[in-house]
C-alpha cells in the first residue's frame, strides 16, 4: 500500500471518528489539513531518502563498471604477454563486476519507478492540500451560518406564541382602561363647563324677561288718554 493510499485511510478513519463523536466541524477541517500536511512531510522525506538511495546505487554501478573496464585492460595485457591463464582469470573477474552492475541497474530501475510514484503522490497531495485550504474558510463560514440558523430555529421553537399573544392582549386591555379614564376626566370637565354655560345663558334670558315685563307694564300704565 502506497503512502498516499495510507493517508486516505487515515483521513477516513479520523473523519468517521469525529462524526461518531459529533465533533466541531471546525476541528475536523483543521485535523484533515494537519493530516495532509504531516503526510506531505512524510512523502517528501521518503522521496529524499529514495533519491539518496538512487545516488548511492549510481555510484556503485559506476564503480563496478570501472572495475570491469580495469579487468578488461588486464585481460588484454595478459593476452599480449601470452598469459592466457591470467587473461581467463581477468575476464572472469570482469564478468563478476558486470553482473554486479547489471543487478544494481535493475534495482535502480525499481528506484526510479518508486521516485516517479512518490513525485506523483507529492503533486496530488499538494493539490489536495491547496484545495482544502482554499475551501477551509468557506466551510467554516457555512458552519457558522448554519449554527446561527439552528440557534434561531431553537429559539423560535421554544417561543410560546399563545402566551405571547395573551400578554399582548392583556397590555391592550390595560391601555384601553387608561384611555377610558382619560376620556372620563374629559367628559367630567365638559359637563361642568356646560352647566356653567347654561347658568349664564339662563341669567341672560331672565334679565331679558324682566326687562320685557317692565316694558309691558309701562305701556299698560300709560293707557289711552280721554
Amino acid at each position: 500500500m502506497g503512502i498516499f493510499s495510507r493517508f486516505t485511510d487515515i483521513i477516513n478513519a479520523n473523519i468517521n471518528s469525529l462524526l461518531d463523536k459529533a465533533e466541531d466541524p471546525e476541528k475536523m477541517v483543521r485535523l484533515i489539513i494537519q493530516e495532509m500536511e504531516d503526510t506531505l512531510v512524510e512523502v517528501r522525506s521518503a522521496s529524499a531518502k529514495t533519491l539518496a538511495n538512487k545516488k548511492e546505487l549510481t555510484q556503485q554501478i559506476n564503480k563496478w563498471k570501472s572495475e570491469a573496464d580495469d579487468w578488461q585492460s588486464k585481460a588484454e595485457l595478459a593476452i599480449s604477454k601470452e598469459r592466457e591463464d591470467l587473461a581467463r582469470a581477468a575476464l572472469m573477474e570482469k564478468q563478476k563486476c558486470v553482473d554486479h552492475a547489471d543487478a544494481l541497474e535493475r534495482e535502480l530501475g525499481l528506484v526510479d519507478e518508486q521516485i516517479g510514484k512518490l513525485q506523483d503522490e507529492v503533486t496530488q497531495l499538494q493539490d489536495k492540500l491547496a484545495d482544502a485550504k482554499n475551501r477551509q474558510k468557506a466551510i467554516l463560514m457555512r458552519q457558522k451560518t448554519v449554527s446561527s440558523r439552528l440557534e434561531v430555529k431553537k429559539r423560535l421553537n421554544n417561543f410560546n406564541v399563545d402566551d405571547a399573544i395573551g400578554r399582548f392582549e392583556q397590555y391592550e386591555r390595560k391601555i384601553d382602561s387608561i384611555e377610558s379614564q382619560v376620556e372620563s376626566y374629559d367628559i367630567g370637565k365638559q359637563s361642568l363647563a356646560r352647566q356653567f354655560a347654561e347658568l349664564e345663558e339662563n341669567g341672560k334670558i331672565d334679565s331679558e324677561l324682566e326687562a320685557l315685563k317692565k316694558k309691558v307694564q309701562a305701556k299698560s300704565s300709560e293707557g289711552p288718554q280721554e
